[in-house]
């Protein structure tokens, strides 16, 4: 799980990043970025069946609760900037981009240090 917490952290940055330079551009979010926007949120669904196994083959953390909360979050942050870019055809849907990117980059290393604590 943690090489694949990793890997998340490391897409949803280039991903943050892409967007940031379209942003700074005044170009709108492509479709090509939408596409490595799925390609994350697949990950991270990846992610949350490897969590929900091995909690349930007896591995534990800190706080459960709060893992999950965060998975959640983290899964539904892109397609809610997705759905922002669609919608939205101006360099704003780049900017909205970059954020959810970079929040799942962050809520992706809390969930790293939940797991290596518990």
């Amino acid at each position: 799980m943690l090489v694949l917490t990793w890997c998340i952290i490391g897409a949803s940055l280039v991903l943050a990043g892409w967007a940031g330079i379209r942003g700074l551009r005044d170009r709108p979010v492509i479709f090509i970025q939408l596409i490595g926007s799925a390609l994350v949120v697949l990950a991270i669904i990846a992610q949350m069946v490897v969590t929900g196994i091995a909690l349930g083959s007896g591995e534990h953390t800190v706080d459960t609760v709060l893992l999950w909360g965060y998975l959640i979050t983290a899964l539904v942050l892109l397609p809610a900037a997705g759905w922002w870019a669609v919608l939205d055809r101006s360099r704003w849907s780049s900017v909205v981009l970059v954020v959810a990117a970079f929040t799942i980059a962050v809520l992706q290393l809390r969930i790293w240090q939940i797991w290596v604590i518990g």
